[in-house]
């Protein structure tokens, strides 16, 4: 009986691996290394795939290490190029450069070469496996040739001359429904293409703008080398916006959740100190009014509802404008009209939020003069909010840095500082009506 619970257990635990990858993946960042080897190595090489590509690209590097050379070498060689490079990417050298050499060398050749490109270029995410297809070819014969690939992804097929530049392309669902004897050069549409160095920017603004479901590759000279899939795009879309999260509160793009401990603190503990440093030029600014909190020591209560209320006005007009930039919807000779627009969004919203907490503040402290000075410095310090958060990514993107860059450190500092001085500066102003 025992036996047969067993077997039971064995079985559930792999149709779960094999009918979930994404929920099974999941499950699998908590164990072991070796653990999740052993059981991928269990399965079939096309049930192990879909899992280890889901998994963090440093785990997959540890698994990959430790799984038997035979089965790690299969799963490489059917597993989607772009990723593949970015797992091999987190492994050592040693056992990397042996992984590739019992590739086939075609396969190992493309992945060196997509290595070589920087991490955020159309290169670095092409797949090279890109069939192309020459002059005279016909439907039938390019069907018996995607028949025989079997690759379920192609979405396009593309055209070329006899030096493999790229003359255009079909749809697939074109290709379905046209006369077998038809010429692909008949059916053929314009191509839109990325250069194999354009960088990630470019090549999103091309899907978007053109709502592609592939995109070519090609090389200075035309010729075709790889494409880029929808999925894949969108699988590095997510992990960019992941890696600025991260980047925007200083912690590293390449931290992820069980980075070793020695790492994480060396990636942030420098952006930490560069905080409290912050946090002193905030603090020195209340301290230049301690006369006036000293007289009115509501004020002192009331200091954090300005400074979080402004904070949260340049977060929502840094995040407008860092998506902006990212999807490239505005560009940087177009920050005046941004900047007009995120002060009027700011104006706006503080005149609504000063009545609101002027009236709350009156009916707390029954003093006239601090619910105007409160509703005043709300509307001064959400406005040059709302303009910081325009203007930090704008300058760094300017100066040539990345605008995600610990850019929360820098507003963070701007809204407390801009917010302390406005409040403390316009009580003293008035101090004869508190």
């Amino acid at each position: 009986m025992r036996d047969e619970t067993t077997t039971g257990l064995a079985t559930l635990a792999r149709t779960y691996l094999r009918e979930f990858p994404d929920e099974a993946s999941r499950r699998l960042d908590n164990l072991p290394v070796n653990e999740i080897a052993r059981l991928l190595g269990m399965e079939p090489v096309r049930y192990a795939v879909p899992l280890l590509e889901r998994l963090e690209p440093n785990l997959a590097a540890g698994v990959l290490t430790a799984l038997t050379a035979d089965m790690a070498r299969d799963v490489v060689a059917v597993m989607d190029p772009a990723r593949a490079v970015t797992i091999l990417g987190w492994m050592e050298d040693a056992p990397r450069d042996a992984l590739l050499d019992r590739l086939h060398a075609g396969l190992a050749r493309e992945l060196r070469r997509m290595a070589a490109y920087p991490p955020d270029t159309a290169g670095r995410l092409m797949d090279p496996r890109a069939m192309g297809f020459g002059p005279g070819t016909t439907v039938q014969q390019a069907l018996t040739r995607l028949r025989a690939v079997r690759e379920r992804r192609i979405a396009d097929l593309f055209l070329t001359d006899d030096n493999r530049r790229l003359t255009g392309l079909v749809p697939l669902q074109t290709l379905a429904i046209a006369p077998p004897s038809a010429l692909l050069e008949t059916l053929a549409q314009p191509a839109v293409a990325v250069q194999d160095i354009d960088p990630h920017d470019e090549v999103v603004e091309r899907f978007t703008s053109g709502r592609l479901a592939s995109l070519p590759v090609l090389d200075f000279e035309g010729r075709l080398l790889g494409v880029i899939r929808y999925d894949t795009l969108a699988t590095t879309a997510q992990e960019t916006a992941a890696a600025d999260m991260q980047a925007m509160v200083g912690a590293s793009r390449q931290e992820r959740a069980l980075s070793p401990v020695l790492f994480a603190v060396r990636k942030r503990l420098p952006w930490l100190e560069i905080n409290l440093a912050t946090a002193f030029l905030a603090a020195s600014v209340v301290g230049l009014f301690e006369g006036t909190i000293a007289r009115f020591t509501a004020l002192a209560v009331l200091l954090p509802v300005v400074a979080g209320q402004s904070g949260n006005t340049g977060a929502q007009a840094l995040a407008v404008t860092m998506r902006g930039l990212a999807m490239r919807e505005i560009r940087i000779g177009q920050w005046p009209r941004l900047l007009q627009k995120e002060s009027r969004v700011a104006l706006l919203n503080g005149i609504a939020v000063s009545l609101t907490t002027a009236a709350g503040v009156f009916l707390w402290s029954r003093s006239p003069g601090l619910a105007l000075v409160i509703g005043v410095s709300m509307v001064l310090s959400m406005i040059a909010a709302g303009m910081a958060g325009v203007l930090i990514p704008t300058v760094l993107t300017t100066m040539g840095q990345d605008p995600a860059q610990s850019s929360s450190i820098i507003l963070t500092t701007v809204t407390d500082v801009v917010g302390f001085a406005s409040f403390l500066g316009i009580a003293t102003l008035l101090a004869a009506l508190l």
